[in-house]
């Protein structure tokens, strides 16, 4: 068996945590055990405890008074969701002391049975699936996400022309990608990637005299439309070819396995998941009661799926369709510390309407589905006080392996929101942004404000599955947002969009400082429209194809864009349209490195030095060599004489970037203003 441990940081402060948990637990509250080996008859004390954890909820709840319900090592699968309520006010649910508690929304599964003929191959018949009661779309092998029987196993299928725009979406498809027996099987998936987006739809009638396979969900949008666009099919049995790969037959409810060499599935650890969901914050929102002080701590969260509509999903933007596995709403004060939440289907977790001033720190969310932290709801612009969701501290967590079903999910999204504070956290290895503020498309106010994004490590975003994405990402207007002190590198788009701080559509009113931007494909910093955003003191550095990029001109000014360094050595200085300079921008360093100190090789947006001055821009900025420490390393101190601290540069501060020691962590806190 082949598992996966707390980290060292996480497991020791989950020790500390739980031995004080336990010590004022036993004065103050009820205290609830709960172990595998237990019995749910049982009186729930440490020598007689409780067998699971929606008895040990009934007994809490029953005694009366604050309670702690600590589990032991182990595995605790759920048969239904756990879900709390006002009434559970104030309550623990912490894993015991120096152990690794996994509260499981799947099943194992046992009883393989190998092909003679083909030794690779097992199967086993699950009764639940062939009478209609259990269906799944992920399995999990030792802990990892096996694959799903796929075709091709590489690489991609690719269109032949644009989608068609008819009642429903026609794919042209070449001779012999597209089987006709597919459309006769309901839990067929085609899969298609489409700039920042993607679709998974079955397949509902195969035309092979012209090539078109027609696909639910027309007509589709004009954004969707995309040369050549890759695509897959999967859970069809004659794809089942590749080692690793699985399919479920839903009508036999047969569970076939191509296990890798010296895998025996009877042997491994094979868990297929029963639930989407495995736990539910739900305050009244009749009575306007919330949840109050919930803590969980210590806890591993893993194997859930995630949600199919017969016509499958399409998601506009971010995944958003996709739901969290936790959920959150109407409830206050509350903690998910030194948790881990692994192979969901989904995102991990959803802080939704009404949640308030929740804390989410020192957790790992690996091997989710979709994204790590959904934080608001899409459409809820005018809350009222109790519906509001705002106040949350996401700090110190570690977020990778992420959008491994739904490619264009956020690692941290923030809908309509605000006053969050999000810091310290490490999010890398995904497809799509790494963190997301706004959802609005344009200048009307929100409560998407005063949200302070700072000390974040962003880094390996995008790698190459999609287009238009950023380290992190704005939508709308955003009074009082801050993005500080982050570290952001190596953002790789497909196409177009690979951008390392990008304010999108009608990002206004945010301060984007100090942060330290370096290997994006597109460009730095990039803005498509916006007002009157200040951008200054940053690095941009090593920027491929630009290092600036400027989209829509628009009547007023876009930017403030004072005291920063560009440095580079590929690529353009100034992308995109720069032409009716509503921007401020000055007293900058630029240093080309191809060019050196040599101006007149310098472009600045199809002009000269001289033209760009004689614009009224960079009047008091210089080419100059910033004098990095060692440039060529990526070590972006600066030598004491650079010649930035003459124009009133600060060098950023992004030594302490990513999750900090717990001691740090716990008692040096950035100041949120």
């Amino acid at each position: 068996m082949k598992k996966h441990p707390v980290s060292r940081r996480a497991a020791s402060w989950a020790a500390l945590v739980g031995f004080l948990s336990f010590t004022v637990a036993m004065s103050h509250a009820a205290v609830v055990h709960v172990a595998p080996g237990g019995n749910d008859s049982a009186e729930g004390t440490r020598a007689a405890p409780l067998r699971s954890v929606p008895a040990a909820l009934k007994k809490a709840r029953a005694s009366g008074r604050p309670a702690s319900i600590l589990l032991a090592d182990g595995r605790y699968e759920l048969d239904e969701t756990l879900k709390f309520e006002p009434a559970d006010s104030g309550l623990t649910l912490a894993a015991s002391p120096g152990t690794r508690a996994v509260i499981s929304g799947g099943r194992r599964i046992t009883g393989w049975v190998q092909d003679p003929a083909r030794p690779a191959l097992w199967r086993v018949t699950l009764p639940e699936v062939r009478e209609g009661a259990w269906y799944f779309h992920q399995m999990f092998v030792d802990g990892q996400r096996t694959q799903r029987a796929r075709t091709p196993n590489a690489e991609f299928f690719r269109t032949t022309n644009r989608l068609g725009t008819n009642t429903a979406i026609e794919l042209h498809f070449k001779p012999g990608d597209v089987s006709p027996t597919w459309a006769s099987l309901p839990d067929a998936r085609l899969i298609m990637l489409m700039k920042w987006t993607d679709l998974q739809v079955p397949i509902r009638s195969v035309d092979t005299t012209r090539n078109i396979a027609i696909l639910p969900g027309g007509p589709r949008p004009y954004w969707m439309d995309e040369k050549n666009a890759r695509y897959w099919v999967e859970n069809v049995p004659d794809a089942l070819d590749a080692v690793g790969e699985w399919y479920l037959d839903r009508a036999t409810g047969v569970l076939s396995f191509l296990a890798p060499a010296g895998v025996d599935p009877n042997r491994a650890i094979v868990v297929a998941p029963r639930l989407k969901g495995l736990l539910e914050v739900v305050g009244d929102a009749t009575t306007k009661k919330a949840v109050e002080g919930l803590n969980f701590r210590g806890l591993v969260f893993s194997e859930t799926d995630y949600a199919v509509q017969p016509d499958g999903v399409i998601s506009p933007q971010a995944a958003v369709p996709v739901a969290g596995a936790l959920k959150v709403v109407n409830a206050t004060g509350g903690m998910f510390e030194n948790c881990v939440f692994e192979n969901l289907g989904g995102y991990a977790l959803e802080l939704g309407q009404g949640a308030q001033q929740w804390t989410v720190s020192g957790c790992e969310i690996r091997g989710s589905g979709a994204g790590g932290i959904r934080i608001g709801e899409p459409n809820e612009r005018q809350p009222d006080a109790f519906a509001a969701c705002r106040g949350h501290r996401i700090l110190d967590n570690h977020l990778h392996q992420l959008g491994r079903i739904f490619a264009p999910a956020v690692g941290i999204i923030v809908f309509q929101s605000g006053q969050n504070h999000i810091a310290h956290n490490e999010i890398n290895d995904l497809y799509y942004t790494a963190i997301s503020v706004g959802w609005n498309w344009g200048y009307q106010e929100t409560p998407c404000r005063e949200n302070l994004i700072e000390f974040n490590h962003l880094h390996h975003i995008g790698q190459g599955r999609l287009s238009d994405m950023g380290g992190i990402y704005t939508l709308g207007i955003q009074k009082g947002t801050v993005l500080r002190n982050n570290l952001i590198h190596d953002v790789t788009s497909y196409d177009y969009g690979g951008w390392g701080l990008y304010p999108d559509e009608g990002s206004t009113g945010i301060l984007l400082e100090s942060n330290v931007v370096f290997h994006c494909k597109s460009s730095g910093f990039h803005q498509h429209y916006g007002r009157e955003n200040t951008v200054r003191n940053n690095i941009f550095a090593f920027n491929v194809e630009n290092q600036l990029m400027r989209t829509r001109d628009e009547d007023h000014t876009s930017f403030f864009f004072t005291n920063n360094i560009v440095y580079f050595d590929t690529g353009r200085l100034l992308g995109s349209s720069w032409k009716n300079n509503r921007f401020v921008i000055d007293q900058n360093v630029y240093f080309d490195a191809r060019a050196g100190l040599d101006a007149t090789k310098m472009d600045f947006a199809g002009g000269t030095w001289e033209q760009w001055r004689a614009r009224g821009h960079d009047s008091n900025s210089v080419i100059a060599d910033p004098l990095f420490v060692d440039a060529a390393k990526r070590d972006f101190r600066l030598k004491p004489e650079s010649p930035a601290f003459k124009l009133g540069f600060q060098a950023p501060d992004v030594r302490t970037v990513g999750p900090r020691p717990v001691a740090a962590a716990n008692t040096t806190p950035h100041e949120a203003r």
